[in-house]
């Protein structure tokens, strides 16, 4: 008799399916009521197959209980449009040097392009999401953070009560990150900044930065040598010693800030990778770099990366 390999297949994909399902149960006990903010950037903001399959899964962290608030940058866009409007940008450390005309292009391209589009994709799924951005409702209260950068501001205060309305009418905020100060001037704000302290003002279970790098690496040149898990003292030990460096600096410092906010874990995960949330929070092992308080322990090889917030 021949083998039919087909059938074989068949055979051990409902295994396969139901294994997946019986190991994230527990994780969606564990988190069901808790509050995740994702920042969505990188990659997978650009890549149109990552960005539906980013909404199918925030959709499905809604769908099983959780109370996903969803933070987006579009840095890569803003450039684009300036570029095509014939407007050259300037850097300053690393940061865009916004005057009144890129700030009405960032305004414009962040709150009506991105965070609609973002909208949009969750919302093919049923109407879910909702739009915002750190204008509304006197969410974010910014300032300047200095002459030469222009309208590039800095946190002063968040005021998650829409955000928090919205999730109580079991919505999924979209947060586009413009702030403006007490006379209604409008500032351009990082996107981790932004991500981290609103987490710590929704008192949030985790915070999540979707990124083009798989966490944090030992050895930046070695996948394998993927750190799973560390703490705030951890973190800072490794910045003094020198293996996180350069450009990974300012993405553990975002991790680390978060947590000191309020956020009970920061994660950084490889938004280059299909499903990745879900395969960091209903996994047992989890697939980015998990980051906690400073008296957090690492925990027994046992003991799942993503098992506790």
């Amino acid at each position: 008799m021949k083998h039919d390999r087909r059938a074989t297949d068949r055979g051990f994909e409902p295994e396969r399916r139901a294994s997946a399902l019986i190991e994230a149960l527990p994780y969606i006990q564990q988190f069901r009521g808790a509050i995740v903010v994702i920042k969505f950037g990188g990659n997978a903001m650009i890549d149109p197959a990552l960005s539906q399959t980013f909404a199918e899964d925030i959709v499905l962290l809604r769908s099983v209980g959780l109370k996903p608030v969803v933070v987006h940058g579009g840095g890569p866009q803003i450039g684009e449009m300036l570029a095509r409007l014939g407007k050259e940008t300037e850097f300053v450390d690393g940061l865009r040097v916004t005057d009144a005309e890129t700030l009405d292009v960032a305004r414009m391209v962040l709150v009506g392009k991105v965070g609609r589009d973002i909208v949009g994709a969750i919302n093919v799924h049923g109407a879910l999401a909702v739009g915002l951005s750190g204008e509304d409702g006197g969410l974010i209260t910014a300032s300047a953070r200095n002459d030469a950068l222009g309208f590039v501001g800095d946190i002063d205060s968040v005021n998650p009560g829409i955000i928090q309305r919205l999730l109580a009418e079991d919505m999924i905020p979209v947060v586009s990150t413009i702030g403006s100060d007490a006379d209604g001037q409008a500032y351009n704000i990082n996107a981790d900044t932004v991500a981290g302290a609103i987490a710590g003002a929704l008192d949030a279970a985790k915070v999540i930065y979707l990124s083009d790098v798989p966490g944090l690496l030992a050895d930046v040149a070695d996948p394998s040598t993927l750190i799973a898990r560390v703490s705030i003292d951890e973190a800072n030990a490794l910045i003094a010693d020198g293996t996180i460096a350069g450009g990974m600096i300012p993405k553990i410092t975002a991790c680390i800030e978060a947590v000191q906010q309020g956020a009970k874990s920061a994660h950084m995960l490889d938004g280059r990778v299909p499903h990745v949330l879900l395969l960091e929070l209903f996994t047992e092992r989890g697939i980015g770099t998990m980051i906690t308080g400073p008296e957090a322990a690492s925990p027994p090889p046992t003991e799942s990366t993503t098992g506790e917030t």
